[in-house]
């Protein structure tokens, strides 16, 4: 009788005990609908309860979802009946039961600046390169994963979202082949500890490269890829996975004023060792949507966010001027100048160092380019000569990046501050059209 009355009540603790596995994470977020993540331990009714901090009493609720094991137990949620330009608090419910998270559960839609006002100031974060060591796949020797301590500090940032550059977890050689796998590792990744009050404080947007993909320098022929893209929706909260019909999870959104375009440069990337046959890191569909975006955008600065690096002419790695994938860069280049597109600045990652390029030439638009990497994974210094690097923007270890976007509304200001994992500033710059 004692044993029974025993497991009924470690049942009972095990209910209304919080089955979250990690999250939640806000997800985009526009005028009248935001996305929430979040993943639970096993499966579990989840739903949301949000309302505006000005008024605790107006409650709404997103629609309740059962996870499920196939889907790695994760659930995006949806506000859906939120106004511009308001503050909300939330709450989370699994099993029934209301979860107590020790860190505050807000967000706030998109202001509706448009015809009333200058568009707000705001800033935003990004980074790249991931990696949580695991010492069950991972290969003996020295951790290649660092300190995670960098996430505390970005928490802490006052910043309206996190761009994600790639390489946002690393797939071993155990994961790529199976979906079992993928959903290992991105769990493993997801749950890291310090990664929690990061994921709740701010929103977070997200592309990929060839560590979360699949294998190193993966690209079309992938065998996998279908699972991969699915595996990817499943842990972030994007507007869209693959716009206007190009396959990936291309994606794009604009936040107050300015633009900012999601690329893949995976799905649809050419064989990087071929010797024949046309050589492309976007493919047809995809080059062809970027150009008449930008073409048709009216955002002051246009963010152009990818995996590996767009103007460094070094010719090494993941560069664009590698695997013979130059004429495609110039391409961008070529059409940017006859178009006369101001305030395009690329952002990516990959590289494990940081760094800032400038393209400038007499009377044509000046084109930039962030990258910034490493957040936890190896970081190094490399003696490549890359003939457009702003001087002494080369940095080699943990760091991220705070862009922030002020000014009236026909004089934006873009002001790059890169930052140590103890939230330092390394260097800074504005970049200016």
């Amino acid at each position: 009788m004692k044993q029974l009355l025993f497991t009924i009540l470690l049942g009972c603790v095990s209910i209304l005990q919080a089955q979250l596995q990690s999250g939640p994470m806000l997800g985009y977020a526009d005028f009248q609908e935001v996305a929430i993540w979040l993943q639970t331990d096993g499966p579990a009714e989840v739903q949301i309860e949000y309302y505006p901090k000005s008024n605790p009493t107006e409650k709404h609720y997103t629609a309740s979802v059962t996870t499920q094991k196939i889907d790695g137990y994760t659930a995006t949620l949806i506000a859906d009946e939120v106004k511009p330009s308001t503050a909300y608090e939330y709450k989370i419910a699994v099993k029934g039961d209301w979860l107590d998270i020790p860190y505050p559960l807000t967000f706030k839609t998109q202001e509706h600046w448009q015809y009333r006002k200058d568009p707000p100031a705001f800033s935003f974060l990004a980074g790249s390169c991931v990696y949580i060591n695991d010492s069950l796949t991972d290969r003996p020797g020295k951790p290649y994963g660092q300190s995670t301590d960098i996430f505390k500090n970005m928490s802490s940032e006052d910043a309206e979202f996190m761009l994600w550059l790639g390489d946002n977890t690393y797939y071993r050689e155990v994961d790529w082949n199976t979906r079992s796998g993928m959903l290992y590792r991105n769990t493993q990744t997801r749950s890291e500890k310090d990664l929690q009050p990061f994921l709740a404080k701010m929103h977070h947007y997200a592309i990929w490269d060839d560590h979360d993909y699949g294998p190193n320098n993966s690209d079309l022929s992938f065998w996998n890829k279908e699972t991969s893209k699915e595996i990817f929706s499943l842990f972030w909260a994007n507007p869209s996975y693959g716009i206007a019909g190009v396959p990936g999870i291309s994606s794009m959104f604009t936040w107050n004023d300015i633009d900012f375009f999601l690329l893949d440069n995976r799905y649809n990337r050419s064989v990087n060792e071929r010797k024949t046959g046309e050589r492309s890191i976007l493919g047809k569909e995809q080059l062809k949507w970027l150009k008449n975006a930008l073409a048709s955008s009216q955002a002051p600065y246009k963010f152009v966010a990818m995996g590996g690096q767009f103007l460094n002419d070094a010719g090494v790695y993941e560069s664009y001027t590698n695997y013979g994938f130059d004429k495609e860069r110039q391409d961008i280049i070529d059409f940017i100048y006859a178009e006369n597109i101001e305030g395009v600045i690329f952002i990516d990652g990959d590289r494990h160092h940081t760094e800032l390029s400038k393209l400038s030439s007499e009377g044509k638009p000046t084109i930039w380019d962030i990258t910034v990497s490493p957040l936890t994974s190896g970081a190094h210094m490399s003696d490549e000569i890359n003939g457009l690097r702003v001087p002494e923007t080369y940095v080699g270890k943990q760091n991220y990046a705070q862009i922030t976007v002020s000014g009236p509304r026909k004089n934006r200001l873009v002001a790059v501050k890169i930052k140590d994992k103890t939230g330092k500033i390394i260097w800074t710059q504005e970049l200016k059209k």
